[in-house]
């Protein structure tokens, strides 16, 4: 055998195991070595059931009795006695019926799982239950978990991993020497084998060192290689000029912030080179992003080229076209918005225009990337919320230019600092970091539900200042199986109860692009006191006069997402206020604490990443497509040592071919970068 072959060729695998294999995404021996465990169980320490204490607790037993019923639609509940020599105890698995059957055979299992106190008793919740028969020999202290394989059982997956345990310790190596020498990293072929069979958790710790290492290496110096290729594309090189900013500043009915001013310089800087900028701009809810954007346009327009603005809803095009046009127009800058709703003789009279100049700022959608938009000079892309877009739809609005034009990311949403080193590293990042001078900041509550009317006594005091509000719902139709707070029977509550002497109005993904326009507009222009609305709200909507948002069933959102839902308040001189109303009694998670504590959106992203982990802030599609098994993209540490081991590799001028596996990764990488 060796690791190129087919997954056949190994001993008891029959033409159905090799195919169930395959789907599984392994189809050589290679890929059933590199086929790493996602956890391990550690049976070092296996309890008596008379001595265990509340926490993460190993047991050896038997069930007694095992019985599975269903609690609600598409939930069903499995709970079974279990007991040893010195007890019993209680067990329960959620959406698992088919322990029920695995635990009927009588036969003593190793459970490993959280014992705690939940629904009125102590309980084990969840455990993994391996038979004991099954476990290897040498396994009674640190146990391989895998990803489930369709139709294969875990003892039969670790039997093959037995079959090719030699072939691991003579893997070729992946990274170049002086970089293991360097780190005082294992050899390859070791941390896998280790990985698989570990002897003891300081081995463990050791091979996935080197394998996390491995990882990192690979994504930063793809990253780093197309930085340096980035740098040798020609673009065009817009010089800058002093007295057009100036004038722009000054008619500013504002000061700028120091973030702002300092990321415009970084901006245009990087546009007086001929290499295309590739520049990251984030900033916190509020920060301003729009204005430095803007101000970039007006530089453009002033030596020639066309910006084009894409942004991910109509809503935020609508309302950064507005915004623009503001603050272009007194400079005899043409802005115009290209969404869906601009339909017939507008439509192509502003493809006329675009193509021939005479609108120098172009807002959008999709509706950009569409091949009957061409533009006269594009100069400039600016990508808003960029991680909503693929890769595809990004470089389609690059490609119509005949040059690589000047890119600038922005996104509202803090990225972790370690994401940046990493996922967005081939980026140049400017921070805006500060809040406008007359900003407050927002003041957080978790409300419960039983003080419901004194929460909306304190609403109603606002809009007895003239002042507007957001209630958020995160379900469009009422849906009896499920308790969350559905926006249409919200809103008729609303109509009927507290706020029937209110104007209120209704938003939701569902409408015609053409009725939500029409429901913001009412909402922006004051016509509305309340508008009772899903997340569709959650990203770029400036309403300056909304100063409450109420988010229903706070805790069914995620972290990031009230920040941003947050956001929608606190966009002018006047105090504002963010209620989470939580869905039960319950005591409120770390994650409402921290909305509640915090205003500052890049502490919430570290927090976030620490609660959540990286594939979920990411995204998972392209989490996946990173195929990280064992780095951890929050271990700052870590990523400061590859990214060191990277710059002494490329200063060494060695030739990467040399590595076969490690191009080959890199060449992955390079194909999933951020942007271009």
């Amino acid at each position: 055998m060796n690791p190129g072959a087919s997954i056949d060729a190994i001993k008891g695998v029959g033409d159905v195991t090799a195919e169930q294999l395959r789907q599984g995404g392994i189809s050589t021996i290679y890929d059933l070595i590199n086929f790493l465990p996602r956890a391990y169980e550690d049976f070092s320490t296996v309890s008596n059931i008379s001595d265990i204490q509340p926490g993460n607790v190993t047991i050896r037993a038997r069930c007694e009795t095992v019985a599975t019923r269903p609690v609600r639609r598409g939930m069903r509940i499995t709970t079974a006695t279990l007991y040893d020599q010195s007890g019993k105890i209680q067990a329960v698995w959620f959406n698992q019926p088919y322990r029920e059957k695995q635990l009927k055979t009588g036969e003593e299992f190793v459970f490993s799982g959280t014992f705690e106190f939940s629904y009125n008793r102590y309980q084990l919740t969840n455990p993994s239950a391996e038979k004991t028969a099954d476990l290897p020999v040498a396994s009674h202290q640190l146990l391989p978990v895998y990803r489930m394989i369709q139709g294969l059982k875990v003892p039969f997956l670790r039997k093959l991993l037995t079959e090719v345990k030699p072939l691991m310790t003579r893997l070729g190596e992946t990274l170049p020497v002086e970089v293991i020498r360097d780190e005082r990293l294992l050899p390859r072929g070791e941390a896998v084998a280790a990985m698989h069979f570990p002897d003891s958790p300081d081995q463990l710790a050791r091979a996935k060192e080197r394998l996390a290492f491995e990882e990192l290496f690979a994504l930063l110096l793809a990253s780093q290689l197309n930085k340096e290729e980035m740098s040798k594309l020609e673009g065009y090189g817009l010089p800058f000029d002093q007295a057009i900013v100036k004038q722009f500043v000054a008619a500013l009915p504002f000061e700028l912030t120091g973030a702002q001013r300092l990321a415009a310089w970084e901006i245009l800087q990087d546009l007086e080179k001929s290499s295309p900028m590739n520049r990251l701009l984030q900033g916190d809810v509020g920060s301003g992003k729009t204005v430095v954007a803007g101000l970039v346009a007006r530089q453009v327009a002033y030596r020639g080229y066309q910006t084009a603005i894409m942004a991910p809803t109509e809503i935020l095009a609508t309302q950064h076209a507005a915004t623009l046009d503001k603050l272009l127009s007194p400079f005899g800058v043409a802005v115009g918005l290209l969404t869906g709703s601009v339909k017939g003789k507008a439509r192509e009279q502003l493809y006329t225009a675009i193509a021939d100049g005479t609108v120098q700022v172009v807002v959008g959608t999709h509706a950009l990337i569409q091949s009957s938009v061409v533009f006269h000079r594009l100069g400039f892309v600016v990508i808003d919320e960029q991680h909503r877009f693929g890769v595809a739809q990004r470089q389609a609005l690059l490609s119509k230019s005949d040059k690589m034009p000047h890119l600038l990311a922005m996104t509202a949403t803090p990225i972790p600092r370690s994401l940046a080193l990493t996922v967005y590293g081939e980026l140049d990042i400017s921070l805006l970091n500060e809040r406008p001078k007359d900003r407050k900041d927002i003041e957080t509550k978790i409300w419960s539900p039983n003080s419901r009317s004194q929460l909306y006594g304190l609403i109603e005091e606002q809009l007895k200042l003239g002042r507007q509000a957001y209630v958020i719902c995160n379900l469009i139709d009422d849906n009896p199986d499920n308790e969350r707070k559905s926006v249409e029977a919200e809103y008729k509550k609303l109509r009927v109860g507290d706020f029937k002497h209110r104007r209120i109005g209704l938003l939701h993904g569902k409408l015609k692009p053409d009725e939500k326009e029409a429901v913001m507009r009412q909402f922006s222009n004051g016509d509305l006191d309340i508008l009772v609305s899903t997340t569709v709200v959650e990203v770029g909507v400036d309403v300056p006069n909304a100063t409450v948002i109420l988010i229903e069933d706070a805790d069914r959102f995620g972290l990031a997402q009230l920040h941003q839902l947050r956001g929608r308040v606190g966009r002018s001189s006047h105090q504002s206020y963010c209620y989470l109303m939580v869905s039960s009694s319950k005591a409120p998670s770390r994650r409402l604490k921290e909305v509640e504590k915090s205003n500052d959106g890049f502490y919430l992203a570290e927090v976030d990443l620490e609660l959540r982990g990286p594939g979920e802030i990411y995204g998972r599609a392209q989490h996946g497509e990173l195929n990280l098994q064992v780095a951890n993209l929050a271990d700052t540490k870590m990523i400061k040592r590859a990214q060191q081991a990277v710059q002494r590799f490329l200063k060494s001028r060695t030739d990467l071919l040399q590595y076969t596996q490690l191009a080959k990764e890199v060449e992955t990488y390079q194909r999933l970068t951020t942007l271009n």
